[in-house]
């Protein structure tokens, strides 16, 4: 059985091979072209209508949908860190992650911004110097409590 990483180079052959943009297939799937970017390269879980109408759309077979429906694979393993953007966007975390993070503290408290409660945008903005790409990280705040130091 093909796993979640086979699935992913299933999908994405398919999708050059129809000529499919990411919005039509999210279209079929009634999500936010990010959600169903990140669904189909592995990092979401799929409901198995999702599942069925996205082999439906990509021409899968059965065994490729079927791990659509596996767990995500997230982490080091999913990520080709090779990839010129993907390095990018880590180079930008090292450069404005702890300004990131100093001003959400300024601004909420102590705590952290949720990766689950989350929402990825993303937008083309014209640019007489060259387009832009205005990336939208969108996450719950979570708060960090006090702590209970109390033995039971």
């Amino acid at each position: 059985m093909p796993t979640r990483l086979d699935a992913r180079r299933a999908v994405l052959a398919a999708k050059k091979r129809l000529g499919l943009r990411w919005a039509t297939i999210a279209d079929g799937l009634g999500r936010s072209v990010e959600w169903t970017v990140s669904a189909l390269l592995g990092q979401q879980t799929l409901t198995e209508q999702q599942a069925v109408t996205a082999g439906e759309l990509l021409e899968l077979d059965t065994g490729t949908v079927e791990a659509l429906l596996l767990p995500p694979v997230r982490g080091a393993d999913a990520v080709d860190t090779t990839d010129p953007l993907v390095y990018r966007l880590a180079e930008v975390v090292q450069v404005y992650g702890t300004t990131i993070s100093e001003l959400v503290r300024e601004e909420f408290g102590d705590g952290i911004v949720s990766a689950i409660d989350f929402e990825l945008g993303l937008e083309r903005v014209p640019d007489p110097k060259g387009d832009r790409a205005v990336i939208t990280l969108n996450g719950k705040f979570l708060p960090y409590g006090p702590g209970d130091d109390r033995t039971a």
